[in-house]
C-alpha cells in the first residue's frame, strides 16, 4: 500500500506496519502530553510589570501570530493532509498532532488571559499587519489547492501539490517561522524574564519537533515511493518555496523589532532564521543556501529535529506520561 492516496474505508489496519516511524512518533507524542494550566504565571506577571514597552510589543506581536497560526496548521492537517494519506499509523499521529495544535492555541490564550494586555488588539494584529497577513496567505495559498474539486492526488502533479503543501506548512511554517518565534520567546528566559512562559514554550517546542520530524519523513517517504518526482526542477521549486518563506519571515521580524531590545534585534533573529532554513534544506537532502552561522548558540540543539526530543531531558519540563498505560 502506498503512503499517499485518497484514504478509503479499508485503510484502518495497523498490522502489518508499513510505516513504523509514524507509530513511534505517536507514542512519543502521547508521552509528551501536557496541559497549559500546569504552569503558573504569577512570577511572569511580576516580570511583565518591569518590562519595557518594546519588550512587551515583542511578546504581544509573537502571540498575535502564534495564536491563530496553530489553528491554521490544524485546518491544513484536517483538509490537506489527513484525507490524502492511506496509512493508519499516520492517521494515529495526525490525530494526536491536531489535538496538540489545539492545545497550543489554548496555551497561548491562557497567556493572553493572564497578562494585562488588550486581547482584542492582539487578536486583530494578524489581520491588520501586512507582514503577518502575508505569512498566513502564503500557507493558505498551498492549502487551498488541496480543497479544490479537481485536485487528484493520484497524478504526479497531484503528488507534487501535496508535497508543496507539506513544504509550506510543515517545513516553512512549523520548521522555520515557529522556531524563529521560539527563539525570541526563549531569549527572555535567557535574561531571567518570563521563565514560566519559557517552560511552556519548551513544551510547545518539544511537540513541534515531532511535527517537523513527521513532516520530513512524509516528504522523504513519498519521494522514495515516487521516484518520478525526483527531478532537478522540482527540487529547485521546493528550495524556492523555502526561500520565499524566509523572505516573508525577515519582513515580519522587522515589524517585530522596529527598535530592537536588549540583546535582540531584527538582524540577529533573521540570521537565525537563515541558519534554521539551511538546516531544513539539508534535512530534505538539499544544499544549504544561506551558509548562515548560528547567532544563538544556546539554541543550537533545538534547530536539529533529530536531537531535539532529548534536548530537554535535563530540564524539569521534560516529564513524560506512559503512552502504554503501564
Amino acid at each position: 500500500m502506498p503512503l499517499i492516496g485518497k484514504a478509503s474505508p479499508e485503510d484502518y489496519n495497523l498490522h502489518p506496519s508499513l510505516y513504523p516511524w509514524a507509530r513511534q512518533l505517536y507514542e512519543q507524542a502521547v508521552a509528551n502530553t501536557w496541559f497549559p494550566h500546569e504552569i503558573a504565571l504569577k512570577e511572569d506577571l511580576e516580570d511583565w510589570a518591569q518590562m519595557t514597552d518594546d519588550e512587551k510589543h515583542a511578546v504581544q506581536f509573537v502571540l498575535s501570530f502564534f495564536n491563530p497560526a496553530e489553528l491554521v496548521v490544524n485546518r491544513v492537517l484536517a483538509l490537506g493532509v489527513y484525507p490524502y494519506l492511506k496509512s493508519a499509523e499516520c492517521h494515529l499521529y495526525l490525530a494526536k498532532q491536531m489535538w496538540e495544535e489545539a492545545n497550543h492555541c489554548v496555551a497561548f490564550e491562557y497567556v493572553l488571559e493572564t497578562l494585562p494586555v488588550d486581547r482584542s488588539k492582539v487578536y486583530e494584529k494578524h489581520i491588520e499587519t501586512p507582514s503577518m497577513k502575508a505569512k498566513e496567505e502564503f500557507v493558505n495559498r498551498y492549502m487551498k489547492r488541496m480543497t479544490e474539486e479537481n485536485y487528484d492526488v493520484s497524478t504526479p502533479e497531484g503528488k507534487k501539490d501535496f508535497i508543496r503543501n507539506l513544504i509550506a506548512y510543515n517545513i516553512v511554517m512549523e520548521g522555520v517561522w515557529f522556531y524563529s518565534g521560539f527563539m525570541v520567546m526563549l531569549s527572555f528566559r535567557q535574561r531571567n524574564k518570563l521563565r514560566n512562559f519559557g517552560s511552556m514554550v519548551n513544551w510547545v517546542l518539544r511537540d513541534e519537533s515531532l511535527h517537523l520530524k513527521f513532516g520530513i519523513n512524509l516528504v522523504l517517504t513519498i519521494l522514495e515511493e515516487n521516484k518520478d518526482l525526483l527531478t532537478k526542477e522540482f527540487a529547485q521549486e521546493i528550495k524556492s518555496i523555502i526561500i520565499e518563506g524566509v523572505e516573508l519571515e525577515t519582513n515580519y521580524n522587522r515589524d517585530l523589532f522596529p527598535k530592537g531590545i536588549l540583546g535582540l534585534n531584527a538582524d540577529y533573529v533573521n540570521q537565525y532564521v537563515k541558519y534554521v532554513a539551511d538546516r531544513r534544506l539539508e534535512e530534505l537532502g538539499l544544499p544549504a543556501f544561506y551558509k548562515a552561522t548560528n547567532p544563538a548558540k544556546w539554541m543550537s540543539t533545538a534547530t536539529d529535529v533529530y536531537e531535539l526530543v532529548n534536548f530537554f531531558e535535563a530540564q524539569n519540563t521534560s516529564y513524560e506520561v506512559d503512552s502504554r498505560g503501564t
